[in-house]
């Protein structure tokens, strides 16, 4: 990796530890804001459905996506993460459930809009062949966010709720040195090339003209928007269900205390993180993907499949449980979403396909977040653990059928084999002529 993509990939990876270091800080709170509050289930379910889990970010990235193909990936950086600040602080400073949610929602449109850039920003400015392992040293932030808001979590308890405002407040800072790093990047090459071409050729190629038309009527580009929407959205409604609630269910459901529950999802997010560096950054550009993805999708169901047939109660169960599904999320869905949405949308709409997608995404969790707490609590965990595990099957199918053959081929060479030469600007036609 060549050392400047390796510092920008670093500066614009913080995003992701931002992103999911809100929904944690969210989670591990839920329970004191919830007694605080004096919150009834569906409350709840309103805070995780419209939070930087689900509908919060959809909305940002809906925003952010098109707005980075538009005015640039750089673009995003210099005002995404005050907004992310703003957010931040209406959480540390909540005195009513709706200040709460306000903030929730803010934060997730902030980071639903720099996700988008990121991951593009990201696969574009990769040197070689190595996009994998640049798309895992952001999912290494992405799961070093958990880990450390869980590790925080766990000193601050003591305090209670002032405690996990405080999290808020560290958030707000690392927003803030984000801002700071991100706003001076370079802007992306192929960004620029491509805005470039439409200025000489005046929009000539339908592809430069309408890219949000085309997005919607070319044959490839649908069929990838179902193929990644498939793996990644059905994967993100356990995923994103787990990350809000998995705390609350802990200590409400099983009973675990403030100090084990935060040590259980401590090691989840180690062995996440641990994944995603010595797992996908390190073989993601090397092996076989179909396997590779096949073999993190069956750990993930595993996963689920022991937790629901011997249940929370079983402490052997809970660990195994924490080993499988934490490993599995650091090699799984949302490594491959982010590498094949980079790399299966040519420059024109790469961006704001990612944020349409992400906003399905995002908002389908949102819709089936607002019913868990009810799920679990009316109709009891095992039926929420076996709906589960029918959504990680059609995951894992869908992933392994239509797994992309893109290892070790450059974007220009994606792009050509899957659109053509009309989606190309000149300077990538050079390249591949070279």
């Amino acid at each position: 990796m060549a050392e400047g993509s390796l510092k920008s990939t670093v500066r614009v990876s913080i995003t992701n530890f931002l992103d999911s270091g809100c929904i944690v800080a969210g989670s591990v709170g839920m329970a004191s804001w919830s007694s605080h509050f004096g919150l009834s289930t569906f409350q709840i379910g309103i805070l995780g459905a419209l939070s930087a889990n689900a509908f919060g970010a959809a909305l940002g990235a809906l925003i952010g996506g098109p707005l980075s193909d538009k005015y640039g990936r750089r673009f995003i950086y210099v005002y995404d993460m005050l907004v992310y600040m703003v957010g931040c602080l209406m959480c540390v400073f909540a005195n009513s459930f709706a200040f709460l949610l306000a903030g929730f929602i803010i934060t997730g449109i902030a980071v639903g809009a720099g996700v988008p850039a990121s991951w593009s920003y990201i696969g574009e400015t990769a040197a070689g062949n190595e996009r994998a392992k640049n798309i895992g040293v952001s999912q290494f932030a992405w799961s070093l966010g958990p880990a450390v808001i869980f590790i925080a979590a766990l000193l601050v308890a003591p305090l209670g709720l002032l405690g996990y405002r405080l999290i808020f407040v560290g958030l707000a800072i690392v927003a803030f040195i984000a801002w700071n790093l991100q706003r001076t990047l370079p802007e992306s090459q192929d960004w620029l090339d491509q805005k470039a071409e439409e200025k000489k050729t005046g929009h000539k190629s339908k592809a430069d003209a309408h890219p949000y038309r085309t997005l919607f009527s070319n044959k490839t580009s649908i069929k990838w928007l179902f193929f990644l929407i498939g793996v990644y959205a059905l994967w993100n409604l356990v995923a994103g269900s787990q990350g809000m609630f998995l705390p609350y269910i802990f200590e409400s459901v099983v009973k675990l205390d403030a100090t084990q529950s935060s040590l259980l999802n401590i090691v989840i997010w180690v062995l996440t993180a641990c994944g995603t560096y010595f797992g996908f950054a390190k073989y993601g550009d090397k092996v076989n993907h179909r396997l590779f993805f096949a073999i993190g999708a069956t750990m993930a169901l595993l996963s689920w499949i022991i937790l629901t047939l011997f249940g929370m109660s079983q402490s052997w169960a809970l660990w195994i449980f924490a080993a499988l599904w934490g490993i599995s999320a650091g090699i799984g869905a949302q490594a491959w979403y982010a590498l094949w949405a980079t790399e299966l949308f040519p420059t024109q709409f790469r961006a704001g396909s990612q944020g349409i997608m992400f906003f399905i995404v995002r908002a389908s969790a949102g819709a089936y977040t607002i019913f868990v707490p009810t799920i679990m609590e009316k109709l009891g965990f095992s039926v929420g653990g076996y709906i589960m595990i029918a959504i990680l099957i059609v995951s894992l199918l869908v992933g392994i059928i239509w797994t992309p053959k893109t290892r070790g081929k450059s974007l220009e060479e994606i792009t050509k084999e899957q659109y053509g030469e009309d989606f190309l600007t000149q300077s990538q036609r050079d390249t591949l002529n070279k």
